[in-house]
Parts: C-alpha cells; sequence; structure tokens
C-alpha cells in the first residue's frame, strides 16, 4: 500500500529473494518479510548445532585466528579445496580433517582450534549462532544500496565478527543505551488514553484501549524511511536527530530480528515522541488509506471500529503529538486509576503474510484472544491414541503429583505464623477482588471468575469414527470451525475444516450460552511425548476478556494429566510474543529426533517450545502469586512492627564504660542483625598485599567484571555522579593496592562493596549490570572465603 512519499506500511526488514534485506521504505511481497528471513536463519542455525562437533570446529575454525607458535597473525583459517559453489551432494561429508592446513598461514586446522576444545556444546552452539548471524550481515553489506543502512550492517557485522574471536556476548557500544527518550512512545499512548478518554463508560474506554493497542502495534512493526529518502521528502527537517534515531533503530530494533545474536527492543518502548513525530503524518495517512482499501476484507465488527473510531482518534493523538504543550509527555503525568495501562500486544496470524491493519485489535499482554498459529499440513502420526470424544474440563481435575505442590516453608518463618497470616489472607473481607482494569490484576482473572460462576465452561471435543456423531459436539466442531475461519481469514477454509473434523486432532473448546466463542484445536503425538497446537482463536466480541490466557491454562493442565509435558507450535514473527507469555521458548526442549517427521518444516515461521511444569496448577497459578505476595506483606507488616518498637538508651556509658558489644545493644537483632562472620587479620603487611592482589586479579578476570573494569564515564551514563556519591571502580582498588592504602582487610572489602551496592543502587533488578554485580559479588567472597579473611 505504498504512496507517493515511497513508503510502505508494514513493510518488511527482509526482502523475500535470497534473504536479502529490502531497502526500508521499498516494500515487499506478501510472504516476505523478517519471519521469513528469521525463520530461514534459524531452520539453519538448528541443522548447524545438530552437526558433529568436527563440523561445528571447521565451522567455527573461518573466524578464529591462529593459535600456533610463532605468533602467527592469520585471523581465520581457509580451506585448500573449497566445496564447489553450489555444493554437491555426492561430495558432502561428515569427516573433517583436523591436521588439514590453512591456505593462509599452512598451520592446521586444529591451531586455528585449540581454545574451543574444552568449550562445552551450549557455548559452541551459541557461537555458531553468531557465525550464522555474521554470514548473513556480510551478504546484507553487500546487497544494501543506502549508504546509511550499509554503514549500520558493516558496524554490527564486525561487532558479531570480534565476538567470536573473543568469545565474549555482543555489546553495542553507543553513548545511550535503550530507552533513548522519556516518556516512551507507549507511555504517552498510555496518558494519552487516560487524559482524553477516562471519562468515558467502560464499553466505551474499551473501544478506545483496543484502538490505542492496534496504533502501537503498528508502529513496532513499521518500516522507518532511510535519512537519504527522508532528507529528499523533508528537505528543513532535523537530518542529524533522525539518522541518530535510525541508527538505533536499526540496531535495536530491525536487525534483532533476524539477527538474534543482538538483544531486540519495541520500538515504542524504547523511542519517545521525538521520534513519533518524524514518522506519525505519513504513517497516518497510509493507515486510514489502507483502512479505505481494505474495507471489504474487513470483518464486520471491526469495519465500524476503523472506518469510523479510527480517524477520529489519530485525530485527537496528532495533536498532542505535535502540541508543544500537551501534557501527556510530561514524565509527572500521573495516570488515572480507573483507566489503566495500554499493553503492547503482538498479533498471531494464521501465516507469514504482510500485516493486515484489522489483525491488530486483540491484546495479547492483556488478553491473548485471537491467537493463530497454524501448521501446514504434516506427514501422519503412526500411533494413534484412543481417547475420548468429549471431555469437561474443571479446575478441580486433580494434577499428577500432588504432594510436590504442597506449601514448604524455607527459612526462620515459623509454621504457625504462616496459617496465621493465609486465615487472614482467605477471609474475601481481608482481601478485596482487584480491580480488572488495575495494572496488577492478572490476565485470566475475570475469565477465572467466571468459570467459577458457570458463566463459561472448557470441553475437551474431537470428532470420532468409531462412535455415533453427538449432536451438540458436532454444532461445537462447526462453530469452531466458523471461529477460526473468521478469526483467521487469509487460511483456507477448507485446510481449517479437515483438521478441526480430523479423528486425531482434538481442541480445547470454550463454551459461553451453549454457543463456541473460542479454542485452541492441538494433536497429540503420546508416543513422542509431545502436542502440537495448531490453531487459537476467540471470536471477536468476546475479546479483552482474558479468555486466550485462561484457554492455554486449561490445555496445560490437560496435557500434565495426560503425561504429556511439552507443547510444539510454528509461529510467525507477530505470535511469538504471544507465546512467549504464555511460556514458550524458541530454545526447544524435545529431542529433535522426537519429532521430525511428525511436523512438517514450515518455512516463514519460527519453532516454538513451551515445557510444561507437572508441580503448577496453571488455572490457579496467579491466585497463588497472588496470596504469596499478601503472606510477604503481612510478614513484611509484622517485622515493621517489631522494629518500630522504642527500646530505653543505654546508660552504661555514664557509668564509665567505653565500648560494648553490639550484640548486647537491646533490639539490635530484632532487626535481622547477625554478627559479621570473623576471619583472621594479615598482621604482615607483604602477605596482606599479595592476598589481597590475588583476590584482586580474580575478580578482574570474573566474566562478569566487564561493567566494573574502570570508573563510569559521565557521558555513558547521565546523571551517575548526582546518583552515587561515593564511586568506585576495579581500577581505583588496583591503584589503591599498589600505593599500599589497604593496611587492613576490612578497607579492601569495603571498598570492593561499594562497587557492587553503587551498581544495584543506580540500575534497575533487569539490568545486565544489576545481574553482573549479584554474580561478581558472590564469587568475590567465595575468594575471600577461601583465602581466611573472614570465616566460611
Amino acid at each position: 500500500m505504498a504512496d507517493s512519499a515511497g513508503i510502505q506500511q508494514g513493510s518488511p526488514a527482509i526482502g523475500a529473494a535470497g534473504l536479502v534485506p529490502a531497502a526500508p521504505g521499498a516494500g515487499g511481497t506478501e510472504g516476505s518479510g523478517a519471519a521469513g528471513g528469521s525463520a530461514r536463519i534459524a531452520v539453519k542455525k538448528a541443522q548447524l548445532r545438530c552437526s558433529p562437533r568436527p563440523k561445528k570446529l571447521e565451522k567455527l575454525g573461518v573466524y578464529s585466528s591462529c593459535k600456533a607458535e610463532g605468533a602467527c597473525k592469520c585471523n581465520g583459517w581457509k580451506s585448500q579445496n573449497p566445496p564447489p559453489t553450489p555444493p554437491r551432494t555426492d561430495q558432502q561429508s561428515n569427516t573433517v580433517n583436523l591436521q588439514e592446513p590453512c591456505r593462509s598461514c599452512s598451520h592446521t586446522l586444529g591451531d586455528h582450534v585449540t581454545h574451543l576444545e574444552n568449550v562445552s556444546e551450549e557455548e559452541m552452539n551459541r557461537l555458531l549462532g553468531i557465525v550464522l548471524d555474521v554470514e548473513y550481515l556480510y551478504t546484507c553489506v553487500h546487497k544494501e544500496e543506502d549508504a546509511d543502512t550499509k554503514q549500520v550492517y558493516f558496524s554490527l557485522f564486525k561487532l558479531l565478527r570480534k565476538s567470536i574471536l573473543q568469545m565474549g556476548k555482543p555489546m553495542l557500544e553507543a553513548q545511550e543505551s535503550p530507552p533513548f527518550e522519556k516518556p516512551s512512545i507507549e507511555q504517552g499512548v498510555n496518558n494519552f488514553v487516560q487524559y482524553k478518554f477516562s471519562h468515558l463508560p467502560s464499553k466505551e474506554r474499551q473501544t478506545i484501549m483496543e484502538l490505542a493497542k492496534m496504533f502501537l502495534n503498528q508502529i513496532n512493526y513499521w518500516q522507518l524511511e532511510t535519512p537519504s529518502q527522508r532528507r529528499q521528502r523533508v528537505p528543513n527537517d532535523d537530518a542529524a536527530g533522525y539518522k541518530a534515531n535510525y541508527t538505533r533503530w536499526l540496531c535495536y530494533c530491525n536487525v534483532p530480528q533476524f539477527c538474534d545474536s543482538l538483544p531486540r527492543y519495541e520500538t515504542t518502548q524504547i523511542f519517545g515522541r521525538t521520534l513519533l513525530r518524524s514518522v506519525f503524518t505519513v504513517m497516518r495517512k497510509q493507515l486510514l488509506e489502507q483502512a479505505r482499501q481494505e474495507k471489504d476484507k474487513l470483518p464486520p465488527e471491526k469495519r465500524t471500529l476503523i472506518l469510523t473510531h479510527f480517524p477520529k482518534f489519530l485525530s485527537m493523538l496528532e495533536e498532542e503529538v505535535y502540541s508543544h504543550s500537551s501534557p501527556i509527555w510530561s514524565q509527572d503525568f500521573l495516570a488515572v486509576a480507573s483507566g489503566g495501562q495500554v499493553p503492547i500486544h503482538t498479533v498471531i496470524s494464521a501465516a507469514p503474510v504482510a500485516r493486515p491493519l484489522y489483525h491488530s485489535t486483540s491484546p495479547v499482554s492483556a488478553d491473548p484472544s485471537t491467537c493463530g498459529s497454524v501448521s501446514p499440513a504434516r506427514k501422519i502420526a503412526s500411533v494413534l491414541e484412543p481417547n475420548s470424544v468429549g471431555e469437561k474440563r474443571k479446575p478441580s481435575d486433580p494434577l499428577p503429583h500432588e504432594e510436590n505442590k504442597r506449601p514448604r516453608v524455607v527459612g526462620d518463618i515459623p509454621m504457625d505464623l504462616i496459617n496465621e497470616v493465609m486465615a487472614t489472607i482467605t477471609d474475601p473481607a481481608a482481601i478485596p477482588e482487584t480491580s480488572l482494569l488495575s495494572a496488577h490484576s492478572a490476565r485470566d482473572e475475570a475469565a477465572r471468575l467466571e468459570e467459577r460462576r458457570g458463566v463459561i465452561e472448557f470441553h475437551v471435543i474431537g470428532n470420532s469414527l468409531n462412535h455415533k456423531p453427538n449432536k451438540r459436539i458436532l454444532m461445537w466442531l462447526v462453530g469452531l470451525q466458523n471461529v477460526f475461519s473468521h478469526q483467521l481469514p487469509r487460511m483456507p477454509k477448507e485446510y481449517i475444516t479437515r483438521l478441526v473434523f480430523d479423528p486425531k486432532h482434538k481442541t480445547l473448546s470454550l463454551i459461553k450460552d451453549g454457543r463456541v466463542i473460542g479454542g485452541i484445536c492441538f494433536r497429540m503425538f503420546p508416543s513422542q511425548g509431545f502436542t502440537e497446537i495448531v490453531f487459537c482463536a476467540v471470536t471477536s466480541n468476546e475479546q479483552v476478556k482474558g479468555y486466550g490466557t485462561h484457554l492455554m491454562n486449561h490445555l496445560k493442565e490437560y496435557h500434565i494429566k495426560h503425561e504429556i509435558l511439552n507443547f510444539l507450535t510454528y509461529a510467525d514473527e507477530y505470535a511469538i510474543g504471544y507465546f512467549k507469555k504464555q511460556g514458550f521458548s524458541k530454545d526447544i526442549k524435545v529431542p529433535k529426533a522426537k519429532y521430525v517427521g511428525y511436523i512438517k518444516d514450515y518455512e516463514g515461521a519460527t519453532l516454538m517450545g513451551c515445557e510444561l511444569n507437572p508441580s503448577i496448577p496453571y488455572t490457579e497459578f496467579s491466585v497463588i502469586i497472588k496470596k504469596q505476595k499478601e503472606i510477604i506483606k503481612k510478614l513484611i507488616e509484622r517485622k515493621q512492627a517489631q522494629i518500630r518498637k522504642v527500646y530505653p538508651g543505654l546508660s552504661c556509658f555514664k557509668e564509665g564504660v567505653r565500648q560494648i558489644p553490639i550484640e548486647s545493644i537491646p533490639g539490635i537483632r530484632e532487626t535481622g542483625w547477625k554478627p559479621v562472620g570473623k576471619g583472621k587479620e594479615l598482621k604482615d603487611p607483604d602477605q596482606l598485599y599479595s592476598t589481597l592482589k590475588t583476590i584482586l586479579q580474580h575478580v578482574k578476570s570474573h566474566q562478569n567484571a566487564w561493567p566494573f573494569m574502570e570508573p563510569v564515564k559521565k557521558t555513558e551514563a547521565p546523571g551517575y555522579y548526582q546518583v552515587i556519591r561515593f564511586p568506585m571502580d576495579l581500577k581505583t582498588m588496583s591503584e589503591r593496592l599498589k600505593s599500599r592504602y589497604y593496611t587492613t582487610r576490612k578497607l579492601f572489602m569495603a571498598d570492593m562493596q561499594r562497587i557492587f551496592t553503587n551498581c544495584r543502587e543506580y540500575n534497575p533488578p533487569e539490568s545486565e549490570y544489576y545481574k553482573c554485580a549479584n554474580l561478581l559479588e558472590k564469587f568475590f567472597y567465595t575468594k575471600i572465603k577461601e583465602a581466611g579473611l573472614i570465616e566460611k
């Protein structure tokens, strides 16, 4: 749907032919896109990771410098007999000769990979993944015509190449790290909904939230125009600022879609008003134009929403985007409690095709209602499992390993205290129900409450050739076929009908008022230990109620009951976000030999898996977490009440006492204080210096020490020195140690502890720096104990 500006809505990051990135704005054919490229790369990675270890060494040797004696400068092994292009199948062999000499330096392949001899398979597979990303980026550099994009590709290519040589993790070196502007686009749109629509009735406000989610989702998959294209279209714009944002978008949002060695971020979460202003006008025009062109394809319930409400929504938002005094972009904006937050969602499409506008209205992060993961026809399984045709799912169905679910008390909390707290939180009057619009409410809370009241039911049903057809079940199957066909309009109806009525497939159906409103179609392979999920959808007018999450939770418990603990499904790029929220991962736990030949390799989609834990009652999981939070809250309140107790002051100092043990102070132990483990203080300065030097060297060599090697630069962490009053780093400690500053072990330990404390004070708990501090701190105290400086 390209317009005169040359930018296509939702145009893919990668072209369809030859895995070559499409020039941003050039668009792509139906079926192309990042999903196709990333899926093909994922297949190649899976094949390479299943290769014999010698083959892996050969692949990594090409990107490894020579380790032979004599200071060889060869930076990669090159075969003297390279395979023909394209490779001939009759010459393919798994045998790799580590003694084969390099074409450049004449040293053997073994000399290039000596550093990989003791590397684990997991680490080797990680490096192989980076290798394939490097090769793909190399193709990108040569195929890309835009100079700015080519430069970014080349920089990322060098970064990944360096990561292979150093066996490290790719870390983008930039003056700023995400997020680049606050508030983010997502927060700004949330604030806009609160600011303009919080007064509306619940039903009308829900419509606005759907429009907001749809808009946010479009931005996340929008293809930015290149800086050169933008200069031609808007000559007087801030070219330098746009180029900086374009580079960031490529590095953090676009390229990681097909190079998963790099961390990927959502555009709406790391960019703010500046980027939104640069794309809003063109994006608004093309979204509305697309809606008009495709109005006949829109489902009836979506037509009014998009053609009537969406233009007005965009016009109102446009005023706030370009207004200099709009309050929604203030970091001090306070959201109205009744409005809730607008979560970003990703759409689960039936096939990897160009994303239509009307697929963008079901919120996965709040309620993954409309979801469809479709696998094409696959080979027939040799083992058929007899199962009941219709089986009602009850929340009270017993699960195996029930003894594993009994509450266990860890630590020093008395059991009678736990029971006393539990008695207060199980009282309905003690804990009011969480508001369904609250950001803290579970996605499936509304659906769970409706199930308890009998409003909705869950049944596992399927067709049968051995039993007399049940009229009610056949009607439900027809209803499921209609729901899937309606919600997945690009899937052939004949294909959907064939799978829904296939006796080897079952469907967990969601029934409301006697009619089907949603379901998950699946096929079980008991002999192979997994189930394939085929379709998942909820009818449009019943979305945003938590049904999607509750459906998946019931499906998990059903499979735990039948002792099948693995799900597999093929998902295109828009489905990946939904399945991640449901516990799926690209790291497949099922051995490849178990599923190859049972489900078809689906080009253009990513295979994802979910391993179930039989100890988790999934349909009640959020309730359990809620109770646990309340227990912790009550325990903290009790502890605080004890700490706040005021004890009489100490009078012993008036009587001439100069010093008392800390533990003799009344109330000190009630605060949780414990005596610090005592260790021997090395009196010999040389011995102390040698011991501390060894410990510091171990710490600096640790893999998690990289963030703390040098003082923090102001350009890398704005405002750091306003937050951290006493900075410390390993370089400063080395200088202090060299100058014999550390006359006691306590001085040395205090400086080291300050590094970890500063890091945790400045960085959020989910950051990589925070995690590095925790791991390095644990390692440091292990070394301190080994040296005998504190008691073990």
